[in-house]
């Protein structure tokens, strides 16, 4: 396990420490913390918070932002996904990032998860994982879960409105600006069951 501010991280993205993220932690307090893990792109509250037009200009050069939230209980790695753009992800509670590179991924879209790497993100801790930073849902440190706040692009991880091919990258894509890699074991509909090897779950 090692720290977002390990060296080994900078990689994988940077920590954000220029901003003030309090009011957006603490309307963060509404959201619940199911058994499983809910993603909900974007949420009103979060997007009429004090930072967001700073995230809006600073982070995404004055594109439209939607900020939402990833919370819930998980443990295991079941998939890796990508953007063409950072994320950004603000962690409420205590949690667990597991991250690969998308350069690692081979020509046949398959991806080795012995390549994968665990990050802890103290609370409170905001961070921008770049484009090609290969991530998933985070996992919880402590037995009441975890609650994430998600920034990206407008649109991201809506349904497509537009018909996909079943060969090459596109094949990947599951949602508007989201290509994703599933382990079989984790059993996501539709998804292409690319990981190889262990499905990484911590103890």
């Amino acid at each position: 396990m090692k720290k977002v501010t390990d060296e080994s991280f900078k990689k994988y993205g940077k920590v954000i420490s220029n901003l003030d993220f309090s009011d957006l932690l603490e309307k963060m307090n509404a959201t619940q913390v199911p058994e499983d893990v809910i993603y909900v792109p974007s949420m009103e509250c979060l997007e009429k918070s004090d930072v967001a037009q700073k995230l809006k200009n600073s982070i995404y050069g004055g594109l439209d932002i939607q900020i939402g939230y990833c919370n819930g209980h998980n443990k295991s790695l079941n998939a890796l996904e990508y953007h063409r753009c950072s994320e950004v992800d603000v962690a409420v509670d205590d949690l667990i990032l597991l991250l690969g590179c998308q350069q690692d991924i081979e020509d046949d879209f398959t991806y080795d998860t012995e390549r994968v790497e665990a990050f802890y993100v103290p609370a409170g801790t905001a961070v921008e994982l770049y484009a090609t930073t290969l991530h998933y849902a985070p996992c919880n440190v402590e037995d009441q879960g975890f609650r994430c706040v998600i920034v990206l692009p407008k649109d991201t991880n809506t349904e497509l409105t537009f018909e996909t091919s079943d060969e090459g990258e596109e094949k990947l894509m599951v949602a508007k600006n989201k290509w994703l890699i599933a382990h079989e074991d984790a059993k996501i509909e539709g998804a292409f069951n690319g990981l190889k090897g262990l499905n990484i779950t911590l103890e």
